[in-house]
């Protein structure tokens, strides 16, 4: 797998915003982070728009669109007591358009044995958060599974397919699992010490390793 030279640049400069959005979003410095959050996913579109190496167009085109809805679920994100809910949809639309990019193609089953972590991890999650969603329990659910779903088609991908960019997707679909976990925990059920920079740390780095799949 060779990168050209403006994907390189685009993912570091990626990493430095990253770095920064985490930084400020830990220390409080709520105007820096306002710009380096969703300047980061902006850069890791571009990564995904100008990558050489030739895909299905679908594939591309989904992944394009999941990223830009992530970017609108991150800047509502940002503003949490007004827009959570606006977020949650957002993503959730992200993470249905991830599906439809890892799932199977006709003929090649997804083995239940890759699936079943994922479903059970899924349920362990909705089990630990349920006591203490109220009216969201039915949307926390629904992005449970639809998290869930997308995390066992990337793992399914890339058992049936191998080769790096299946590994690089899958291994971001995993850190968005991560760090959507740990999101959720430390905003409904008890506080994760460090929860903003394990959530950014990990999400980030899931963004950029599925835009790098393309």
């Amino acid at each position: 797998m060779i990168l050209s030279n403006a994907v390189i640049a685009l993912c570091a400069c990626a990493l430095v915003s990253a770095a920064l959005a985490t930084w400020s979003a830990a220390a409080s410095r709520r105007g820096l982070h306002h710009v380096a959050k969703p300047l980061t996913t902006v850069l890791i579109i571009a990564v995904a728009a100008v990558a050489a190496t030739p895909v299905p167009a679908a594939y591309k085109a989904l992944i394009l669109a999941g990223l830009c809805f992530s970017l609108l679920g991150d800047i509502a994100l940002m503003f949490p007591e007004k827009w959570f809910t606006s977020g949650l949809v957002a993503f959730l639309a992200a993470q249905v358009l991830y599906i439809l990019a890892f799932k199977p193609q006709p003929g090649h089953p997804v083995s239940p044995m890759t699936f079943l972590p994922f479903v059970l991890y899924g349920l362990l999650m909705f089990f630990l958060l349920a006591p203490h969603l109220g009216p969201m329990k039915l949307p926390v659910f629904v992005y449970i599974a639809a998290i869930t779903m997308m995390a066992g088609f990337a793992a399914a991908r890339y058992v049936d397919r191998g080769g790096p960019k299946p590994l690089l997707a899958f291994a971001g679909a995993v850190l968005f699992l991560v760090s959507d976990s740990v999101l959720a925990y430390d905003r409904f059920a008890r506080k994760v010490p460090g929860a903003r920079i394990i959530v950014l740390g990990t999400y980030f780095p899931a963004q950029l390793l599925i835009a790098l799949s393309v």
